[in-house]
């Protein structure tokens, strides 16, 4: 199978054509893209790099797209992107939490947390069941919520826990201070080559979406939401 990973989560991202099955998965070639380009680099990067491998959009077998949480321009390019491919070519579009790559490409298995900082003191907080596969480990989420900094240390010291990682290594140093239960460790932020191999396992199982139903990941409302609730 060829499928194309996509992330335009963050302030940089990337591109990722992949290939595999149940038993393999190799990175064919990634390619980054710089932050605030994501609107107009992403079909013709998309484009160039499969004509570097002799294939065109047709020879892709699905769509792994980074759905979120992060930067709600950068998800609105890459997401309407997909759509408008899968569309098109009529191809499978498998959605990737970003939390959810982020437990597993840690290394780590079992009941996994993984954490981003969501600015405003606020913290993207993610819970999923990890167990070992043979191209990839496969996730199920438990939860996935918005939550205060406070409320963040309450749940590291969730005995329930395995682990607990993180991308943003301030995360990690903002628990130094706190009881060693309490603590959370940082890893290096998932890529598109995550998002590929974790979109095979997806594509493999049947776990697709449609184009009608493909959204955002946001976890928090935008701020447009936020204010114009608050001006009723």
């Amino acid at each position: 199978m060829l499928i194309l990973g996509i992330d335009t989560s963050g302030k940089s991202g990337g591109i990722t054509l992949a290939e595999g099955d149940a038993q393999s998965f190799r990175a064919v070639e990634s390619c980054p893209i710089l932050g605030g380009t994501f609107s107009a680099q992403l079909v013709p990067t998309i484009a160039a790099l499969l004509e570097r491998h002799g294939h065109d959009a047709q020879d892709l077998d699905g769509f792994a797209v980074a759905s979120g949480p992060g930067s709600f321009t950068g998800l609105r390019v890459g997401l309407s992107a997909v759509k408008g491919l899968a569309e098109v070519l009529n191809k499978p579009i498998m959605t990737v939490s970003l939390l959810e790559a982020l437990a597993v490409s840690s290394g780590h298995r079992g009941r996994i947390a993984a954490a981003l900082d969501a600015g405003r003191s606020e913290i993207f907080w993610g819970v999923y069941q990890v167990s070992a596969e043979a191209t990839a480990p496969i996730s199920e989420k438990i939860s996935e919520e918005l939550l205060t900094r406070e409320a963040f240390l309450e749940r590291l010291g969730n005995s329930g826990l395995d682990h607990a990682v993180t991308g943003d290594p301030t995360l990690a140093i903002f628990t130094l201070g706190a009881p060693a239960k309490e603590r959370i460790h940082a890893v290096v932020r998932p890529t598109s080559e995550m998002i590929a191999r974790i979109g095979l396992q997806k594509l493999l199982a049947g776990e697709t979406v449609s184009v009608e139903a493909l959204d955002a990941n946001y976890i928090r409302r935008s701020d447009a939401e936020i204010f114009s609730k608050g001006r009723r």
